[in-house]
Formats: C-alpha cells, sequence, structure tokens
C-alpha cells in the first residue's frame, strides 16, 4: 500500500482505512455481481439490499424507533437549508433559528427567502466564539420549528446541552459530529447531515425525519423537494448516490464494529483531550478561538503567535505527515479535524509534532 498521511481535512475528509479496503477489494467485482456497485442498477437486488441494511443501521446506532425515516438525498446539507422551510413554514408561522457561523447563517438566508425567520439566539456579537446557552433561546407560539447547527466546523463550537423545545419541532444541522457521541437523538424531530465528515464520502446526505413532523409537510410542492417523495420511495424515487450510499453502509458497519457509539465517544473524547490538553497548557502559544464551554470535539481550531508562524506549522506538519490542519479561509488559523475515523494513533503524533514546534520555535 502506498503511504498514508494523517487526513485532518474538513471535509471531505478522513476515512476509515478498514472501510477503504473493503471497497478495493469489491470495486470491480461486487459480491461475485461481474461488475462494480457503481454500475448496478438502484433498482437491482444488489443495492437494495445495501440501501435497506444502511436504512437500518441509521436507526440502530442512533437509538432510534419505527416512527423515524431515514433519507439518502442529494444536493448537500446546503439544500437541506431551503427544503425545510419550504416544507414546514406555514404562511402564519415563523421559522426560528439560533445563529452560531456560517451554516446557520446560510440556512437563516434561505429560510428569508421561503418566508419570515425569527431569530431565537446568536453568538455573533461574540465573534461566534460560544454557542448561546439553552436559557438564551427564545421564540414566539407562531415558530414552526426551532433550527440549530450542532457543531461548526469553521469557529469550532459545539452544543454540549441542547435546548428543550417542547412541541416545538427541533431541527438540527448535525453535518459535521453525527454519530460522534451519545446523544437522544430522538428528542429532534428532524435530523440532516452531509455525509463527508463522519458517515462517508461527499455527494451523499442523511435525512432523518420523525413521523410526527413528516405528517406536517406541505403539499404541492415540487415532487424532489417534498420529504414525503424520499421517505415514500425509500429514496429512490430518482437514481440515488448509489456508490456514497454503499460506502456509508461500510462505514455504520465499520462504526457498529467499534462498538457502536458508547465506544466511538470514548476514542472522541481522547483525542480531543490531547490536543486541547497541549492548547491549555500553553495558552500563548496555542490560542483556542472558542470558549472553553463550547469547544468542539470534532474541529479543534486555534491561533499562534503571528502568522507566519502559523504558516510554517501547517507547512512543516505536512512534511511530516498532517494535512488539511490550514484553518478555513474566513478565519485563517489552524484546525484539526478529528471526525470518528481519524485514528487515535494520529492524534497522539499530531500532538507530539505541537509539542515539537513549540519548543522550537517559542
Amino acid at each position: 500500500m502506498t503511504h498514508r498521511v494523517f487526513n485532518f481535512n474538513a471535509g471531505p475528509s478522513t476515512l476509515p482505512l478498514d472501510v477503504l479496503k473493503i471497497v478495493h477489494e469489491e470495486l470491480l467485482d461486487y459480491r461475485g455481481s461481474g461488475m462494480s456497485i457503481m454500475e448496478s442498477s438502484h433498482r437491482s437486488p444488489e443495492f437494495d439490499a445495501i440501501n435497506n441494511e444502511a436504512m437500518s443501521l441509521v436507526k440502530e446506532l442512533l437509538g432510534l424507533g419505527d416512527n423515524f425515516q431515514v433519507m439518502f438525498l442529494t444536493g448537500g446539507a446546503s439544500s437541506q437549508f431551503a427544503m425545510i422551510p419550504m416544507n414546514f413554514l406555514g404562511p402564519d408561522q415563523v421559522g426560528a433559528y439560533v445563529d452560531t457561523g456560517t451554516w446557520s447563517t446560510k440556512a437563516i438566508k434561505e429560510c428569508e427567502i421561503q418566508g419570515k425567520m425569527h431569530l431565537a439566539a446568536s453568538s455573533k456579537d461574540a465573534g461566534f466564539t460560544h454557542i448561546p446557552a439553552p436559557a438564551e433561546i427564545t421564540y414566539p407560539d407562531n415558530a414552526a420549528y426551532l433550527h440549530i447547527t450542532s457543531n461548526n466546523t469553521i469557529k469550532g463550537t459545539q452544543y454540549h446541552q441542547f435546548p428543550d423545545t417542547g412541541n416545538v419541532p427541533l431541527i438540527c444541522d448535525m453535518s459535521s459530529d453525527i454519530a460522534s457521541r451519545r446523544i437522544d437523538y430522538s428528542k429532534f424531530s428532524y435530523i440532516y447531515a452531509g455525509a463527508q465528515k463522519n458517515l462517508g464520502p461527499s455527494g451523499v446526505t442523511l435525512g432523518v425525519i420523525r413521523d410526527d413532523l413528516l405528517a406536517r409537510c406541505k403539499t404541492g410542492l415540487p415532487t424532489m423537494h417534498s420529504y414525503k417523495t424520499h421517505v415514500e420511495k425509500k429514496s429512490l424515487f430518482n437514481t440515488p448516490p448509489s456508490f456514497g450510499i454503499y460506502i456509508m453502509k461500510l462505514v455504520l458497519e465499520w462504526i457498529k464494529g467499534q462498538g457502536g457509539l458508547e465506544a466511538v465517544e470514548k476514542i472522541n473524547r481522547t483525542k480531543k483531550d490531547i490536543i486541547y490538553g497541549l492548547m491549555d497548557e500553553h495558552p500563548d502559544f496555542f490560542k483556542g478561538t472558542a470558549e472553553t464551554a463550547s469547544r468542539s470535539w470534532m474541529n479543534v481550531t486555534m491561533r499562534l503567535p503571528n502568522e507566519d508562524m502559523e504558516k510554517a506549522f501547517i507547512a512543516e506538519a505536512k512534511e511530516s505527515g498532517f494535512v488539511g490542519i490550514k484553518g478555513h479561509r474566513s478565519v485563517g488559523g489552524v484546525r484539526f479535524s478529528m471526525y470518528n475515523a481519524m485514528p487515535l494513533e494520529g492524534v497522539k503524533k499530531a500532538g507530539e509534532f505541537m509539542e515539537t514546534f513549540r519548543k522550537a520555535n517559542q
């Protein structure tokens, strides 16, 4: 096998090596079919089994019952920004949103195109360095839903306590932290997530919708923009991203094989403790950009003493086999994205590199 680096890209991001090996083995001839799964019909028995198994694994791993329906969608999570108000926002209602950074801001913009938006809370004035506390989140009685973004890849913040919305549906963009820890997924009426961070390759968006919210979908929508279409047709109304769904199924099996979310959470906790531990030990050199209580487990963001040192850090890291640590172009700095498939070994070695660089440059 060719040399593999430790891939800290924010997305598309690293995939489990065990999964890639299976894909490699099955690429030319999927289980005796004589063709790749990429060539197979999405109506074939082979793909039908993949589709069903992937849906079942999503519900099993997230601890969801039969009152939840799984969809595999296209258009990325960004398409969901428009589909959510399109499906659920009534003429006398508002879509309530918590603004915690770039992606929630984009979701808000799409809601304003479709109808009325209510800003339930925001950390914009603080530079999106924290997650608003549940007590700070307010919305009127005519809120059709409350939308939040559970993890913010650019700002490095994450919800560690979710609001209790009562009868108001709670909708969550979990693109960058789904299946990374144990939470009560059943409290959400709709969860959606681009696959390219924790679940698979880019091109597939997972949607998990509860039946009571599904029943509220508006009628008269364009067929492809109605959630009812995708649920009723098991995501097969049109040709789905079949290869991506196949890889997602393998990733879900890999998560289950690790011991499920309990085991994954334990490893993710250890990984984030390594990097944040170094930052807390040397705060003048590795300065975190997120408030401590809102730190993301998935995306650790920091600044070094100056931009020239950051450039040197990123360049030397790449030479040492750590790629993708440059901060988002909108904020700069350094970012370690540590999704489920990033092995603990990679984070340990990255921590060793950080300490070596600090000693050489402090």
